[in-house]
């Protein structure tokens, strides 16, 4: 093909120009230079008699330059190119015609519209380079590993509040559980846990990283010390007492397949929601509920083991006991106990130092003593504590003052009772009227 007085040929029809100059001049036959470049003789010939008509242009192919057959209409591709800068902007190629098809009905292949943004200047997120990192091996059942961790993001893209999706992805299957919250906490991890364990079982270990709220930052004790007990955060008590090996992470790489997944969710969930105009918690949550089935379905694998290792909740396991917030609080003489700056009354008589207030996830709140849950009551209003006078007036008491000659200050030396006596007298109310 020519162009501007330009011939442009590949790299294979440049190594036959040779043969076939070698062919035209007879000094090698047509056969032989069939055979050198790997053509039949009829083919040879063939591209000899164009090259005798053409000169080396006979050479390139014929349909080099042409519009193809089957190539999509000019005004399809416009109206494609038209929705991939508009409403499906900085979609990446591969969900960009995932959705097209789904909710626009037009069928187009990823590499197609690849090479339509990269001719047409179309901005999409690409994958970008990242360091070399040891592979790990995912482990061999469901339910041995379970990867956990919130992921703080603009979810609604200002539609809403900004919030946490909390979300779990088993090891060895890569099948995904999310829910969005207003922060990333203990409430949110325990609710979230609590509704994994509901739906699956208990795993066997959960991995995630030293956010503040899965692993305590404070010093032991001398008494922890001495007995080897660690500290613990409300979340860590609940797990393992479930029987949870909790397992924290050294980086978020370690972590990598639940970063990949927040990675996919921001780039595809982002835009789910977008397309069905979600904007609030309740709802993306209710979205969620039919959105990870389906994504589970395409992106989980198979195990390598078929046993499942999540194990049913035990029946004399109360799991609104092991997911509440626990606080150790003294008892009172008067059986009351202080909690969040309020007063309660127990009104059971119990042999006790101390009680544990639990707050359940649903807001109620008990009080336990050995496992007993123990009748209580709020103190609403408290007696106020005022001072009132022996004789019932409503003066103010004032200090009492004892006179100089008073039997006690007879025992202080002469000087000492001179100066006592002086400073009596001018404090007296007869002696400041008139002094300057």
């Amino acid at each position: 093909m020519t162009w501007k007085g330009m011939l442009v040929m590949s790299r294979r029809e440049l190594k036959r120009i040779k043969v076939v100059e070698e062919a035209l001049k007879k000094r090698i036959t047509q056969y032989k230079a069939g055979e050198v470049l790997g053509l039949s003789d009829r083919q040879i010939r063939r591209i000899i008699r164009r090259v005798r008509q053409e000169g080396d242009g006979g050479l390139a192919h014929r349909s080099r330059g042409r519009r193809s057959h089957n190539a999509m209409p000019r005004r399809i591709k416009a109206r494609i190119l038209k929705l991939c800068r508009e409403r499906y902007r900085d979609f990446s190629p591969t969900f960009a015609s995932e959705k097209l098809e789904e909710l626009e009905g037009v069928r187009v292949s990823r590499e197609t519209l690849r090479k339509w943004f990269i001719e047409e200047g179309v901005p999409y997120a690409m994958r970008k380079m990242r360091p070399h990192r040891e592979w790990r091996e995912r482990k061999h059942c469901c339910g041995e590993m379970v990867q956990l961790d919130g992921s703080d993001h603009d979810w609604f893209e200002g539609r809403g509040e900004r919030c946490v999706l909390m979300g779990y992805i088993d090891d060895a299957t890569g099948r995904v559980f999310a829910r969005f919250y207003p922060y990333e906490g203990t409430v949110p991890a325990l609710d979230s846990t609590r509704r994994y364990v509901d739906r699956y079982g208990i795993p066997m270990s959960v991995y995630l990283d030293k956010h503040q709220t899965y692993r305590s930052n404070r010093e032991q004790t001398i008494e922890e010390e001495l007995n080897g007990i660690r500290p613990l955060t409300q979340y860590a008590k609940a797990v393992e007492e479930l029987g949870i090996k909790v397992i924290h992470a050294h980086s978020p790489q370690a972590k990598g397949r639940i970063e990949r997944a927040f990675r996919t969710f921001q780039d595809r969930l982002v835009k789910e929601m977008r397309l069905r105009g979600i904007s609030t918690i309740d709802e993306a949550n209710r979205f969620l509920e039919r959105y990870l089935p389906r994504y589970n379905k395409r992106f989980s694998v198979a195990p390598r083991e078929a046993a499942d290792l999540h194990r049913p909740v035990p029946a004399v396991i109360n799991l609104d006991r092991v997911f509440s917030m626990k606080t150790t609080h003294t008892l009172r003489s008067d059986f009351t106990i202080a909690h969040n700056r309020r007063l309660y009354q127990v009104r059971d008589r119990v042999r006790a130092k101390t009680l544990t207030v639990e707050e359940r996830l649903d807001g109620s709140m008990a009080i336990m003593h050995k496992d007993r849950a123990l009748r209580f009551k709020e103190i609403v209003a408290r007696p106020e504590r005022t001072r009132q006078p022996a004789s019932g007036s409503s003066e103010p008491v004032q200090a009492y003052v004892p006179p100089p000659d008073h039997p006690w200050r007879r025992r202080m030396l002469p000087g000492a009772l001179l100066v006592a006596s002086r400073r009596q007298n001018c404090a007296s109310p007869e002696n400041s009227v008139g002094r300057p």
